[in-house]
């Protein structure tokens, strides 16, 4: 459903309109409002919502949506509550307070756009598809704050569309096809995608042994936003395996249910790359997208295998489903040795280890710096996209080293999480001090609608990332 945002200068006389409640009730209603919102006993939480029928009158139904204590974060659920009630109108005015300041109303739009998103491979029958088609906002003028907002839920639905594509279709050719055709939609953006053989050209040795069991073969997508006069170079890097068998390592059945989501990585990471072109800003920003499809077949890499990295290191492969951290070792260790930025973050859907320590909310961040580390976790605060920082211990390191190779890609000594973000740690470099990993398992996928999250891919990480890289900029 494409949803059409506008700021309005009056709000004339509306069919359908929302107004927020704050749970300190602070604002003043009149006396039908009041007694409504008493007899509903509404108590402002945010996205709380109870709707007044008006027959024969104008408005013909008002909307009393909870915002909580008015931070953005209440305004996105107000926004997300307002678009899932209303979807039997056609359209719905919102009024804001006077002094509604920008990041309240960009969160606010974010709420409205990605709480309309829906996604299915047959579409919905004319009379089950919701009807809203036009959010009026009356109130403060912020046109980039808006801007911001449909931005930021645009990119971060074109995410939400690639990891829900089924795996049948989301081959790695496919899946770098669809990343072209949205970077050439956008002014400034470069495209780079490497086959078979200039990876092994190349010696990009993991993601050829990762993608060397599926008949569709692996590819490594390079994105480059240049701004004129860059106040630094950010690096992205983001998992893109279509889909996960486990390889010969195999997955039981359930496990592999959802592994079109084992992508969600580099979906994220080109995502808050064109966001960053849209909104024009002055940090250049690259992305790195190694993705293949794990498979079964004479052809598939093995226990026991010693795999070659980019730049030289080796793995030994203890297990095959631990192939997410063999394709991010290549693309890690030529980020730094060919592109030297100033910041090097990745985002995989890792470990099932994630989601043990932390549950479906909240994502796992690693980083030696304290000063990334605090700039990501409140970027993600802002967003809606929570992260709890997690050690690396340095005395761990040591069960990562292999007899045969220089380490191993799997270990049975626990802290599945953290062994996996010091594997990645050790093709760092001479980045490691700027250097941050989120994993990112569970916050890729919702089980049900939870305010601006439909059921399936959330796009998470985009959001975060974009507001990252705006402070980035200052």
């Amino acid at each position: 459903m494409q949803l059409d945002i506008r700021l309005s200068a009056a709000r004339g006389a509306p069919g359908a309109l929302a107004l927020p409640v704050y749970s300190s009730g602070e604002r003043e209603f009149d006396d039908e409002l009041t007694a409504f919102l008493a007899d509903a006993e509404h108590q402002g939480g945010p996205g709380e919502i109870s709707s007044l029928p008006r027959p024969l009158r104008k408005p013909h139904k008002v909307f009393l949506v909870g915002v909580g204590d008015g931070g953005p974060a209440g305004w996105r659920a107000f926004g997300a509550a307002v678009t899932r009630s209303a979807s039997r109108e056609t359209s719905v005015t919102v009024e804001l307070p006077a002094d509604l300041d920008g990041d309240r109303l960009r969160a606010l739009v974010e709420g409205l756009k990605l709480a309309s998103y829906r996604f299915r491979e047959v579409p919905l029958a004319a009379d089950k598809a919701p009807k809203l088609r036009k959010v009026h906002l009356v109130g403060p003028t912020d046109e980039a704050a808006v801007t911001a907002g449909l931005v930021t839920a645009d990119v971060t639905t074109l995410a939400r569309d690639w990891v829900n594509k089924n795996s049948a279709d989301k081959s790695p050719a496919w899946l770098a096809g669809r990343i072209q055709k949205a970077a050439a939609k956008v002014p400034g953006v470069g495209v780079r995608i490497r086959e078979p053989r200039e990876l092994a050209d190349e010696g990009f040795g993991g993601i050829l042994a990762v993608g060397g069991g599926s008949s569709r073969g692996p590819r490594l997508v390079e994105l480059t936003y240049t701004p004129k006069n860059p106040t630094k170079h950010v690096v992205l890097v983001g998992k893109g395996i279509t889909f996960d068998t486990g390889g010969i390592s195999i997955k039981p059945a359930a496990a592999m249910l959802l592994m079109r989501k084992d992508m969600g990585g580099a979906a994220a990471v080109v995502g808050a790359l064109l966001g960053a072109a849209q909104l024009k800003l002055p940090v250049k920003v690259t992305v790195l997208a190694p993705l293949a499809e794990n498979a079964v077949s004479g052809g598939a890499f093995r226990p026991g295998d010693v795999v070659r990295h980019y730049g030289g290191a080796t793995s030994e492969i203890l297990n095959t489903d631990a192939e997410g951290r063999v394709v991010l070792a290549d693309a890690l260790a030529y980020a730094v040795r060919k592109l030297r930025p100033d910041v090097l973050v990745d985002l995989a859907t890792l470990t099932g280890a994630q989601n043990v320590a932390l549950g479906k909310r909240t994502a796992a961040l690693y980083a030696d710096s304290d000063d990334l580390a605090e700039a990501l976790t409140v970027a993600g605060a802002e967003a809606g996209e929570r992260m709890w920082r997690l050690p690396l211990p340095g005395d761990y390191v040591e069960e990562l080293v292999s007899d045969v190779a220089d380490w191993v890609n799997s270990t049975e000594v626990g802290g599945g999480s953290v062994m996996a973000a010091l594997y990645l740690r050790e093709f760092t470099g001479a980045l490691r001090p700027r250097w941050a990993h989120l994993d990112m398992s569970s916050v890729a996928w919702s089980d049900g609608i939870d305010k601006d999250l439909s059921k399936g891919a959330t796009g998470w990480g985009v959001r975060t990332l974009l507001r990252w890289l705006e402070a980035e900029a200052v």
